[in-house]
């Protein structure tokens, strides 16, 4: 007789086929079970038809894959931890010792950090181009660089630049271009139409809504670029677990709705602040007035919940800093896409050099999904409360 530890790990029950509900069912796994050798010696992470090893894959995540892919408008995808994750393995995947990846100077900052220290290490180049300028970027590109990453807009000064220019100056000598799509969502523009090579983004922000779960995705429609990012993957052991998968694929349905609300509530308080003496100057690009907006009417049809102001140059870090502390239903917090709004200050004189640099204390604002009249009203307190005394 077979004793009951065994038993309970290698009992017979199967369930029934045939069941379907409305969210794909959640696979867990490190070692997948092969029927015989044979199945087991005609797997490859390459082909996914089926199943190798947990890292490659699950029928969860590569569901949710199928779903990203289509998002983006690609045909392959994969995914990774966290949208730096994601950026990490665009950059493994096609840049070796003596390469050059180019940045542009309002990058992800976490994405130049990378860059200045662990690419550089490598033996990597590195070198950062105004993206408002495409001849400028033209003129940069040579035989050493293979990447160029393109922003849309640009991190936190939300610059939109002329995407298809940059994108033509990047592949003039065939390297490939990259984009950090995490504020379009693939929603805002199609990506691929605009020539790029792969699209990137984390998944943690829109995808996901409910400020829960870290995860990135690269899309692209080359299937020899797909299996560069996946080897990269696999070498890295960068997997995603089921139960974040899950919370992704739970979540996609929504995004569409919920993209839309934060535009329209963002759009709503960026034109209110606008006309706020406090402030300076709103960066929006779907507003006009905000650098690129011409740039973003011509490639999109809709803006993420995210937008920056600029005070007054009278005014000082204190003040500013009053004004962040007074709000009450922004919190104070990294990130963006949640149903929560938050606002962060930012230090120009770190962050941008050149000219990118903008006059004034900056704080950046990411609208979520309570009430504009509320969000509107909280604002107008905390500019009484830091800037009337």
């Amino acid at each position: 007789m077979t004793d009951k530890p065994t038993a309970l790990i290698h009992h017979p029950y199967q369930p029934p086929e045939g069941f379907e509900a409305v969210q794909p069912a959640v696979h867990k796994a490190s070692t997948v079970i092969f029927k015989d050798t044979a199945a087991l010696r005609a797997r490859s992470w390459k082909n996914r038809a089926g199943y190798t090893y947990g890292l490659h894959g699950t029928p969860t995540t590569f569901t949710l894959e199928e779903r990203i892919a289509s998002l983006e408008g690609g045909l392959h995808c994969v995914l990774a931890p966290s949208g730096l994750a994601a950026i990490t393995l665009v950059n493994m995947a096609f840049l070796k010792a003596g390469d050059e990846v180019l940045l542009p100077n309002n990058v992800y900052g976490p994405s130049r950090e990378q860059a200045r220290v662990l690419l550089a290490g490598f033996g990597v180049v590195w070198r950062e181009y105004d993206p408002a300028d495409p001849a400028a970027l033209a003129a940069m590109v040579g035989p050493a660089t293979k990447l160029v990453w393109v922003e849309a807009p640009g991190s936190v000064t939300m610059e939109f630049p002329d995407l298809r220019a940059l994108v033509q100056a990047a592949r003039s000598q065939g390297a490939l271009c990259a984009l950090d799509n995490t504020w379009g969502a693939g929603l805002a523009f199609d990506a691929f139409a605009t020539g790029v090579d792969l699209s990137m983004q984390a998944l943690t922000k829109y995808p996901s809504g409910g400020g829960d779960v870290l995860m990135g995705s690269v899309v692209t429609r080359d299937l020899d670029l797909h299996h560069k990012v996946l080897h990269a993957h696999g070498l890295l052991g960068v997997g995603v677990a089921g139960n974040d998968a899950e919370l992704i694929l739970r979540s996609l349905p929504t995004i569409g709705v919920r993209y839309a609300a934060h535009d329209r509530t963002a759009r709503a308080l960026a034109q209110w602040l606008g006309s706020q003496p406090q402030v300076s100057r709103v960066l929006h690009p779907a507003l006009a007035g905000s650098p690129g907006h011409d740039h973003w009417a011509a490639h999109c049809s809709a803006a993420a919940g995210l937008f920056s102001v600029t005070f007054d140059e009278r005014f000082g870090a204190a003040q500013v800093d009053t004004f962040v502390n007074s709000l009450r239903h922004f919190r104070l917090g990294y990130s963006w896409g949640g149903p929560m709004s938050l606002v962060v200050p930012y230090d120009l004189d770190v962050m941008r050099k050149g000219p990118a640099r903008l006059p004034g204390h900056l704080v950046r604002f990411s609208i979520g999904l309570e009430s504009v009249d509320d969000l509107q009203a909280d604002l107008a307190q905390a500019l009484a409360a830091a800037f009337t005394r």
